[in-house]
């Protein structure tokens, strides 16, 4: 699949806006806890993938899968654990927190990029993640509680830690001309997280409407965009990626207000609306310098 720059832009819109259907989602679940909600997730996510991904590509998918090579697995174990520590940490603290949390993703994604595969970061989106950032910051202190939400968000950072090793294991293996598929990888990483929660979701208690909600996370929430996210990720630079990525948090905490009843408070809309202003400015400077 072949993207321009623009289409690429409106695709990981589109991605963020499934992606963060998941807390509202979680919200509504009757009886499913902690690692249980995870293996659900994750396994409804493998068997959507192993539908999808040979309709598009054959069984030449698996293949790919065995001669992948070591950025196909390094990103795999990196969607492992964003598949597992996400959903854990939405059991232990809000949505608005996790949330929060994982938008640290593009500063860090930027150093990383920086740091080991060279990448010249443009002034016009580190101004943009310089805003976005205290955006967040001011959401972040303002929805925090250092007491009771300490643990659930040192879970939530092994996502946006994980995401930024992702972002630069795809674009390096890209720039150092290696034709591999990434796609499979998140097929990769839904397994892992499968295989990794089994153990420790037992005793189930998941309610028929539970693996219902689950099954709808595992295909829209994660296979569906999760592929797409990486396509776009060979068009846009790993910065970019992660900035847009941030629409996730806006979408999400939105979503779990009006179908949960999660209100944010005023810290969680002036920094959004901080965030969004970012993101705008800095895709309509990089169209027109496009153009």
């Amino acid at each position: 699949m072949k993207l321009t720059h623009f289409r690429a832009v409106a695709l990981m819109v589109l991605i963020t806006l499934m992606w963060s259907i998941a807390g509202v989602v979680t919200r509504h679940l009757e009886a499913a806890r902690s690692f249980e909600v995870t293996y659900w997730r994750s396994f409804f996510t493998v068997v959507s993938l192993l539908v999808i991904l040979p309709i598009f590509q054959g069984k030449a998918v698996f293949l790919k899968i065995r001669h992948g090579g070591r950025a196909l697995w390094a990103s795999g174990i990196c969607w492992s654990i964003m598949f597992t520590a996400f959903m854990v940490a939405l059991t232990m603290t809000t949505v608005a927190n996790v949330l929060v949390t994982m938008a640290l993703s593009p500063f860090i994604t930027a150093l990383l990029a920086w740091v080991f595969i060279g990448h010249r970061i443009p002034a016009r989106t580190w101004v943009a993640i310089t805003l976005a950032s205290i955006g967040i910051a001011w959401m972040y202190g303002g929805q925090m509680d250092l007491g009771s939400q300490l643990a659930g968000t040192l879970v939530a950072l092994m996502v946006p830690l994980a995401s930024a090793c992702n972002w630069t294991v795809v674009q390096h293996s890209r720039a150092h001309g290696q034709k591999i598929d990434l796609v499979p990888s998140v097929l990769v990483g839904a397994v892992i997280s499968t295989l990794a929660t089994l153990p420790l979701a037992f005793p189930f208690a998941a309610t028929a409407h539970d693996v219902g909600l689950l099954a709808v996370l595992g295909l829209f929430q994660l296979a569906i965009p999760c592929v797409l996210a990486v396509i776009c990720a060979g068009v846009l630079k790993a910065p970019e990626v992660a900035l847009l990525a941030l629409l996730e948090v806006i979408f999400g905490i939105l979503l779990a207000w009006v179908g949960a009843g999660e209100v944010p408070g005023p810290s969680v809309l002036t920094g959004g609306a901080l965030v969004i202003g970012a993101l705008v400015v800095n895709e309509l400077i990089g169209w027109r310098q496009k153009a």
